[in-house]
């Protein structure tokens, strides 16, 4: 277990378990989840001879608890911070949720050589909240509901 340094300063903890020329699986988790929840996956893997890499995003576990930079784009500059830090080559990148987005948008701007796969598991898509252009998604209501829950009783949310 160990801790990078983002370029603005998060530090973005992350577990790293099993042989450092294994090939490298990397988990990325859903909102409000942490690296924590996919340890039975991890174990799995790891008994397998895979090297497991599980990291708790900004704002979420033991990661700094940011109020900025909770977007695709932070989100994959972190994990660019972590893979480049832990030199990981070929990976498998496994992402659930809001992790499945981070997963699409690193996988998108990784540098060569650095991606072998990507699984999305119940991914977010592209757009959740209602408008004219998507008539499907979920109002705005929805949304500020889980605000003013996170807001009012974060343990509880």
């Amino acid at each position: 277990m160990g801790t990078v340094t983002t370029g603005d300063g998060t530090t973005i903890f992350y577990k790293d378990w099993g042989p450092r020329d294994g090939e490298p699986i990397v988990f990325h988790h859903g909102w409000p989840l942490s690296a924590d929840d996919w340890d039975n996956q991890m174990l799995f893997f790891l008994a397998q001879g895979y090297r497991v890499i599980a990291h708790d995003r900004r704002g979420h576990g033991r990661s700094t608890q940011t109020a900025t930079g909770h977007d695709m784009d932070t989100y994959a500059a972190d994990v660019t911070a972590l893979t480049d830090a832990l030199d990981l080559r070929g990976a498998v990148h496994i992402g659930h949720s809001t992790g499945g987005g981070e997963v699409a948008r690193y996988v998108a701007r990784a540098k060569p050589g650095r991606v072998s796969k990507a699984v999305l598991v119940g991914a977010v898509p592209p757009l959740m909240l209602k408008t004219e252009a998507n008539p499907g998604g979920l109002p705005k209501e929805v949304f500020d509901g889980f605000r003013e829950g996170v807001a009012g009783n974060r343990a509880q949310s």
